[in-house]
């Protein structure tokens, strides 16, 4: 999907349709500030007398007639104070958003953006963050832009354009909005439209002529025992075979760090002989987001051509079926990592897909500079039923002493993607440590992540074990992204996010221009 075009607000060259102002609130006293043309504030005046509401905010966006703007039209976004310690720029993006839509439901294609934000170092990247915000607005779900094929869309963001923002942001901006439009693809797309080997069509079509990205697509994954467990009552359906992604960003010049990426991508979810019930399937076709942001990140690295950054990437993109294949609990399999593994539920099966990946990643960061492992999933419910709509991070010693979490997750509070970190304990060890001498570690307990204590903690310790990568000094971080995947939280039906692609991005720049690299 190309992206709505990111114009400059003084091109006057340019035919906006839409005035969309977003703000503090009460307006009364915030737009006092704000440099509007007379025309528009007569009409917000007159808005603000008639509607008290307005002026107290936050309301929904109104549509005000302004028959001297271009377009006749301005949509005043009115958001709470921003006077509260709590209060982040994710407002901003939250506000724009639903602005920009309510101006595209009356006709806009091409609105400027007015933002007005406190002086505070915590909305500095308000502009950027509404720019963001505005062009996600554009988007459609893959399968809707293909059943339309070139019929005309009712509702087409053409371009936008955010008054103040800097040129020098718009490199990053559209490639981050770039990335996240890959991601939200390949996370939303059914199960059908996405499985396994038409994600890796996907990369393939994404990354064609990009000249430093290689894609490889392994179809043999034997050297993947628990990758291929997981998929192992899949194979008997052509359609849903299993494959691993390989993306690889070559760096110009000699590489300085190296980092490796490990994505879940689970096509769809039926918890297989552990089977989903209650409903519970229902959005498993998105248990794919961690691939999916991984896949993005790639994209908007390779168009931002971070200096000396060596990226490897891997996907494991699996279907967990259910059928006379099945693998089941009590199995005892040996890893890539050479750790053997007894399965204690089948519906913790994103650890396994995992748990191998990060094997690979850990021998091919003996010998790269500067390696940092990462890995992303949707792994459990826990994470949302202990933080809500954030990301549970967690990392090892080596990671915590080069200050990988602390610098990512200031990056994510500067650019609307907050973390939520903890770290992994003893306790975390224990929940996986083996009850018989013929296991190594234990997958899962029996329950589900949200009726287990630190349900979400617990996987990070045997993705360590499974791995290989416990002792072995090398920095290792996780997140678990099943708590920001969609918004709302609504698996089935909310809008992807795409995240935390900004952050990663915002932390690999910081360090690139010279702050403290995690080393």
């Amino acid at each position: 999907m190309t992206i709505p075009a990111l114009v400059s607000a003084d091109d006057r060259a340019q035919s906006f349709d839409a005035l969309v102002v977003v703000a503090p609130s009460p307006l009364t006293q915030t737009l006092a500030h704000v440099d509007l043309p007379q025309p528009v504030r007569r009409a917000v005046d007159l808005a603000l007398a008639a509607d008290r509401a307005l002026g107290r905010g936050p309301v929904p966006p109104a549509l005000l007639p302004c028959a001297e703007v271009p377009g006749g039209r301005v949509v005043v976004a009115p958001m709470n104070a921003l006077a509260d310690d709590v209060d982040d720029v994710r407002l901003v993006g939250e506000a724009t958003s639903s602005a920009v839509m309510r101006a595209m439901q009356a006709g806009a294609r091409r609105p400027k953006v007015l933002v007005h934000v406190p002086d505070d170092p915590k909305f500095s990247s308000a502009k950027e963050i509404a720019a963001l915000a505005a062009l996600c607005a554009g988007w459609e779900p893959l399968e809707a832009r293909e059943a339309r094929g070139t019929a005309p869309r009712d509702m087409a963001l053409e371009a936008v354009a955010v008054a103040g923002l800097s040129p020098s942001s718009h490199p990053f901006v559209e490639a981050v909005e770039q990335g996240r439009v890959l991601a939200r693809d390949f996370t939303t797309a059914g199960p059908e439209r996405m499985t396994p080997l038409r994600a890796a069509e996907l990369c393939q079509s994404a990354f064609e002529g990009v000249p430093n990205v290689r894609v490889e697509i392994r179809r043999d994954i034997d050297g993947y025992p628990l990758l291929s467990a997981v998929a192992r009552a899949s194979r008997v359906v052509e359609r849903h075979r299993p494959c691993v992604i390989r993306l690889e960003i070559v760096p110009d010049g000699v590489p300085t760090r190296t980092l490796l990426l490990a994505g879940k991508g689970v096509t769809y979810d039926t918890g297989g002989a552990d089977l989903k019930t209650g409903g519970g399937m229902a959005g498993m076709s998105r248990d794919k987001g961690g691939a999916g942001s991984v896949a993005g990140l790639v994209q908007t690295l390779s168009a931002l051509r971070v200096p000396g950054l060596h990226v490897v990437a891997l996907l494991g993109m699996v279907r967990n079926s259910i059928g006379e294949e099945s693998f089941v609990s009590d199995e005892i399999i040996t890893s890539r990592g050479g750790v053997r593994v007894r399965i204690g539920n089948t519906d913790a099966e994103g650890r396994l897909v995992l748990a191998d990946l990060l094997a690979e990643l850990k021998d091919e960061a003996k010998d790269a500079p500067a390696p940092t492992i990462v890995s992303m999933a949707t792994l459990t419910g826990h994470v949302f039923r202990a933080f809500g709509p954030y990301v549970g991070a967690l990392e090892n010693a080596a990671a915590r002493q080069r200050g990988f979490l602390a610098k990512l997750m200031a990056a994510g509070e500067q650019v609307g993607e907050p973390f939520e970190s903890t770290r992994p304990r003893r306790e975390d060890y224990a929940f996986c440590a083996p009850k018989t001498s013929a296991e190594d570690v234990l997958s899962s307990n029996r329950l589900a992540s949200v009726d287990t204590s630190r349900g979400h903690q617990g996987p990070f310790a045997f993705l360590d074990v499974a791995s290989g990568l416990k002792n072995a000094g090398l920095p290792f971080a996780h997140l678990d992204i099943s708590g920001v995947v969609v918004s709302p939280p609504d698996w089935q039906a909310g809008r992807p996010t795409g995240s935390p692609i900004a952050a990663m991005t915002q932390m690999l720049l910081d360090a690139a221009r010279g702050a403290e690299v995690p080393r």
